[in-house]
């Protein structure tokens, strides 16, 4: 029973200490092709709100000077 124990402490020990650093940048990677793909799919959508929050601004600024 000791022999079972010691050598699952063992193989816990080594899945534990892997070198992980390399999931965080896949992570942003396909995070990046999501957002990447949503802007693809909703271009005019997003061309026309960003165009009407500068038309906003400009009139805004306008009444200002």
């Amino acid at each position: 029973m000791k022999e079972m124990m010691n050598y699952f402490y063992g193989r816990m020990r080594m899945v534990l200490s892997r070198d992980l650093k390399g999931v965080g940048t896949i992570e942003i990677i396909l995070i990046l092709c999501v957002l990447i793909a949503i802007v693809i799919m909703f271009k005019s959508q997003l061309t026309a709100l960003v165009s009407d929050i500068f038309d906003g601004i400009n009139s805004s600024a306008k009444k200002i000077y």
